[in-house]
């Protein structure tokens, strides 16, 4: 199927039209028009190689919405015209132990990326949803409630599991002391799901600008991490702390503030984090964990829960050809707090 999509040739140049060709459908593929595309940090860093293993030509996305074209042979879950959605992998060995309980993320074979991946047939690069079409495994395609709304949903496909599957291993339950570090994209849905969970949720920031923002969202309590005051009252308070500050920092002003047994789980930062002190580790038998998406199932369950919930990401709706423009937002934090691509809008002069 030849479609369209924008795609960065080089590390170095901005994201362009690109026309490429989506396999023809497998018995088990289900193939769908792309809706809308959410923008994610990881979309950024991989279309300007900043983790260092990007293939070119990237073409990110997989924070997908669509409607389903047509499907291969064997596919039963699926019709024609089904509203869908597909987040940051699109297959795995589907054998091995993790993939049999539901736990495709952690594959001991690794997933398939929506895109910078590698068909497990072909071997080719993976593509993702910047562009027209999405032809996917039947198994990696999601049901979209019918309740939501659709401008919206895109981002709960990473933001949302990348955020909801921690306070879900960390068995989150009404009452629950969840602190959330950070206000971004990742971080207003952790206090989004949080609060919907029922527990009891406090932002911390270093900027005490973001206070109303934070109680808006459905916080309880505002931390400023910049009064050593407040953070000394803090110490002890809460079961898990979600962090999702996206670069490298030190977590020993927040360590200090978990209760006994409890967790502090990294989101955000993908790569090198600075020293820690293990003292307040050690004396409260604390520990600090890391945390991917969630599998197929959970993340329907996802889904599921902010459509009982009427959760969503506050987004921003931009055209596809303005994605430079967006990245460069991005880096300077300047989105509240997500943006979607409406890829209606690739119609517009940028057909095969």
């Amino acid at each position: 199927m030849k479609t369209v999509g924008y795609a960065a040739l080089t590390a170095e140049s901005p994201m362009a039209p690109f026309v490429f060709n989506r396999r023809a459908l497998r018995p088990n593929d289900v193939a769908m028009e792309i809706l809308y595309c959410g923008v994610c940090h990881s979309d950024l860093h991989t279309a300007r190689n900043d983790w260092g293993w990007t293939v070119y030509p990237a073409l990110p996305g997989h924070e997908i919405v669509g409607r389903v074209t047509s499907v291969g042979a064997d596919v039963g879950r699926y019709e024609v015209g089904d509203i869908v959605a597909v987040g940051c992998m699109v297959d795995s060995c589907m054998e091995c132990d993790q993939c049999r309980k539901g736990e495709e993320q952690l594959c001991r074979e690794g997933n398939t990326n929506t895109y910078n991946g590698q068909d497990r047939v072909t071997r080719e690069n993976t593509y993702g949803g910047y562009s027209k079409h999405l032809v996917v495994r039947e198994e990696f395609v999601l049901r979209v409630p019918q309740n939501l709304d659709l401008a919206k949903v895109a981002p709960l496909l990473c933001a949302g599991i990348t955020t909801y599957s921690p306070l879900r291993s960390w068995n989150v339950v009404p009452g629950s002391r969840v602190a959330v570090i950070g206000l971004g994209g990742l971080g207003h849905m952790a206090v989004k799901l949080a609060h919907g969970m029922g527990a009891k949720v406090t932002v911390l920031s270093r900027s005490a600008d973001k206070k109303d923002d934070a109680l808006a969202l459905g916080a309880d309590h505002f931390l400023l991490s910049t009064d050593s005051d407040a953070m000394t009252k803090a110490q002890s308070s809460f079961d898990l702390i979600i962090d999702t500050i996206p670069v490298k920092h030190s977590v020993d002003p927040y360590v200090s503030l978990l209760d006994v047994d409890s967790t502090l789980v990294l989101v955000g930062q993908v790569g090198p984090m600075a020293e820690h002190n293990s003292v307040p580790m050690l004396l409260g038998r604390c520990r600090i964990a890391g945390s991917p998406i969630g599998g197929i199932k959970e993340t329907q369950e996802m889904l599921d829960f902010c459509a009982e919930k009427n959760i969503l990401p506050d987004c921003e709706m931009i055209r596809m050809d303005e994605i430079n423009h967006a990245f460069d937002r991005m880096e300077k934090a300047d989105v509240r707090y997500r943006f979607v691509i409406d890829m209606a809008s690739l119609n517009q002069g940028s057909n095969p």
